[in-house]
């Protein structure tokens, strides 16, 4: 069984992230999604309620796992049994950074091989950090995540504008 780990801290879970999810599932047995803390992100959903999320997002795929990690990367994926780490490519700038990345994973670990797919075109300026920013100031986020992470991100950062 060919397995993929495609990691990222989906704060919030984007078209873009389910995109490369929905391509990246069509290429593996079954595609575990990990869910990482990394705090230095500042996240505005928690572990749990990220990991929920990206579980609603992508029930309807059904070779996909949404599994919380807060490990090395490589670790991880040697736990998952993974072969593969999918991850995905917006522009240049994310390109030199998952370069480097997949780089360091291999001196870690040449076994398990980093496949890179570009994103749709339509959903490639998307990014969680952006559509935070762009929420957090009112505007419409409704073109870059499904319609409940739309409505969970506008409650939660009138909850944190509130307190």
């Amino acid at each position: 069984m060919r397995i993929g780990v495609y990691p990222g801290t989906f704060d919030p879970i984007t078209l873009g992230h389910m995109d490369i999810i929905a391509r990246g599932a069509k290429l593996v047995d079954k595609l575990v999604i990990g869910v990482s803390t990394n705090p230095s992100k500042s996240p505005l959903f928690t572990l749990d309620e990220r990991v929920g999320q990206v579980r609603r997002e992508t029930a309807g795929i059904p070779n996909v796992e949404v599994v919380p990690f807060d490990a090395l990367l490589m670790h991880f994926a040697e736990e998952q049994g993974a072969s593969v780490i999918v991850r995905g490519l917006r522009a240049v700038a994310d390109f030199e950074y998952e370069f480097q990345m997949a780089g360091m994973n291999q001196q870690l670990n040449d076994d398990i091989e980093t496949v890179f797919l570009m994103a749709d075109v339509a959903l490639q300026p998307i990014a969680s950090r952006l559509v935070k920013e762009i929420a957090s100031y009112g505007g419409a986020i409704d073109k870059f995540v499904s319609p409940a992470m739309a409505s969970e991100v506008r409650a939660r950062i009138a909850a944190n504008a509130a307190s």
